[in-house]
């Protein structure tokens, strides 16, 4: 299956990617969260689609599409999990999977706008592949750890380099700002998305190809992450961990090449759809 979820920023429904139209399920799932995966509602949906796929009907060609999957209760994510990115930021190969946090808040829809920070003078893309937690983990073992995974999706990891490498701490801060988290278009089922760790994945900006390579680059590949992060936190139905990204970032161009308002970010994963973001300037929102 290929879910999506759809309508106005905060209030979207969930929809299904059905006979090549995009149609409601709305009557059927309240939402694809927390809940939803904890409760079987994958499966429960798949048979009714079985039996009553025929009935739903395609929503008009213009209808936003919102991020794949309700806010989840984090978004981790894997740094340097590509051998010749780690080396274009000058960074040692890690021994372990380097993990952070990037705040829930940063969550927007694969077509919505991406708004600069406050001051921010180095924003960077990094194209990447996400996993959507399916059932609560805790010290899994990798052998068990795809039993895990409700689905896949496309996730635009966007960075502020200042804040993140120059501002002391950790990444996080350079990681979470708002619209710095574009995910989707859609949830992708383990069974539709194919072998996950041979999916070739790309980024445009402006239309030039800067990033261009395939998830069979792995440091550390999709059980070893679930296996070592359910050693250090409790994963959630609904959370997302997103693998890493590529080489071509802004940061490791020479000389360093950072994002500007009018940019335009093109990225796909094979399988799991493409998203664009165009970046706007810094705008006050209301709290």
């Amino acid at each position: 299956m290929k879910l999506f979820r759809y309508g106005p920023a905060g209030h979207e429904q969930p929809g299904i990617l059905w006979q090549g139209q995009h149609c409601s399920l709305a009557h059927i799932v309240p939402d694809f969260n927390e809940a939803f995966f904890a409760d079987g509602g994958l499966q429960r949906l798949h048979s009714w689609l079985q039996q009553h796929g025929s009935s739903l009907a395609p929503l008009p060609a213009d209808t936003r599409i919102g991020p794949c999957v309700a806010r989840p209760s984090k978004l981790v994510c894997i740094g340097l999990n590509y051998a010749d990115h780690a080396a274009e930021t000058g960074a040692a190969i890690p021994a372990e999977p380097v993990v952070f946090m990037k705040s829930t808040t940063a969550i927007i829809g694969p077509y919505d706008e991406v708004m600069l920070p406050k001051d921010s003078r180095k924003s960077d893309w990094e194209v990447e592949l996400a996993v959507v937690v399916g059932k609560t983990a805790r010290y899994i073992a990798e052998a068990d750890a795809l039993d895990y995974v409700a689905g896949y999706c496309l996730h635009n990891d966007l960075s502020e380099r200042e804040y993140q490498l120059e501002r002391g701490g950790t990444w996080d801060k350079g990681k979470g700002c708002d619209t710095f988290a574009p995910l989707g278009p859609y949830l992708v089922t383990p069974d539709e998305a194919g072998e996950v760790h041979q999916l070739p994945l790309w980024l445009k900006l402006n239309g030039e190809l800067v990033q261009n390579s395939n998830t069979s680059n792995f440091i550390f590949n999709i059980p070893q992450v679930l296996s070592y992060l359910s050693r250090f936190m409790t994963l959630l139905p609904g959370d997302i961990i997103s693998t890493g990204t590529p080489p071509g970032v802004g940061l490791g161009m020479q000389p360093p090449r950072y994002l500007r308002p009018g940019d335009v970010m093109e990225l796909g994963i094979e399988g799991l759809g493409t998203s664009r973001q165009t970046v706007i300037a810094y705008q006050p929102t209301p709290a």
